[in-house]
Order: structure tokens, then C-alpha cells, then sequence
């Protein structure tokens, strides 16, 4: 049972225009199903609505009902939308959610528990797993893909790891 209960869907990242749109950056797979989520809680704890969405650039214009001008859009910058991870259909065989990730014991290919996962990135080069070791003070991030991470087990919480010649060697003289 994944141990966070509410996935970010999408960030309102800023306004367009002066009727109230905003500018969205979506998480989902396909960018445009945030719409059809139905009523999104904001990190406010407003609850939101996506009216209409379109393409625009990098992200999509969207109206949000009951938001009909500038000021009022401005208000909802930088608000993440989220809902109930039990809304969310069933990932298929070859998919996982990144918020199923958060928290995973990280073991070696041996079987040595590491670590944990606490946060996927994705900065559009790929994903990136940011892992707490046990034995280090800071984080690292390794490249999240099937060479590095051969095994993942959501029932036993683990997630075993194949980490890249050099990663792990301690850098300090």
C-alpha cells in the first residue's frame, strides 16, 4: 500500500492574460488528463475545478471556474493540484507511480539495505531518483531507469539498485 495518499497532478506555474486563465505544468502522463480528474485540491486547500485547457508552449492555458480576472488568477500561482491516490487508475504492468516510490527501502543487488528513495526529479533530461544512504550525511541522485534500478518490489517495500562505476565512492581525501 503506497504510504502517500495524494498525488500532485499538476502546478499552476502563472497567468496568462488578463480574464483569469492560468498557466498549468502538468504531471500526468498524458499532459491534457489533468482535465478530467474532476475537482483538484489546491496546496491552499481550495478545491479547483479545470474548466478548459489548451496547449501553450511548454505547458497549457487553463480557466479554473469561478476564476474570472487577473488578480484573482495571480493568487493561485504556484499552487500544486493534487487528489486522493485511490482516484488514480491501477498503473499498468510496466508503470509505477513516482509517489509509490517515496519512502522505499533502497537495497543492493545483494539484497544490503542502503538507504531510502526521497524524491523522484525529472528536469527533462530523464528521472532521477534522490536517495538518502545510510552511510552519507547528503543525498544522492542516481539516473532512474532499468539498468540502474533492475527490481522493484511494492509489497516488500524495496526498490534494489545498480548504481553507475563511481557513484558511491566517497569523494573526500
Amino acid at each position: 500500500m503506497p504510504e502517500q495518499s495524494r498525488i500532485v497532478l499538476g502546478v499552476i506555474t502563472g497567468v496568462h492574460g488578463i480574464q483569469g486563465e492560468v498557466k498549468l505544468k502538468s504531471f500526468t502522463a498524458d499532459p491534457e488528463a489533468i482535465a478530467s480528474y474532476g475537482p483538484l485540491d489546491a496546496s491552499n486547500g481550495m478545491v479547483l475545478q479545470i474548466k478548459s485547457l489548451k496547449a501553450h508552449k511548454d505547458q497549457y492555458r487553463a480557466r479554473i471556474d469561478g476564476v474570472t480576472d487577473r488578480n484573482t488568477a495571480e493568487t493561485l500561482k504556484g499552487l500544486e493540484l493534487s487528489i486522493a491516490r485511490d482516484r488514480l487508475p491501477e498503473p499498468e504492468d510496466d508503470e509505477i507511480y513516482h509517489a509509490d516510490l517515496i519512502g522505499l527501502s533502497v537495497v543492493d543487488l545483494a539484497g544490503s539495505h542502503m538507504g531510502k528513495v526521497v524524491h523522484v526529479l525529472d528536469f527533462g533530461a530523464g528521472e532521477l531518483l534522490e536517495l538518502k544512504l545510510q552511510d552519507k550525511k547528503s543525498t544522492i541522485l542516481m539516473p532512474f531507469n532499468r539498468q540502474t534500478v533492475p527490481d522493484i518490489n511494492l509489497d516488500a517495500r524495496t526498490l534494489s539498485i545498480d548504481p553507475p562505476a563511481g557513484l558511491l565512492d566517497d569523494d573526500t581525501e
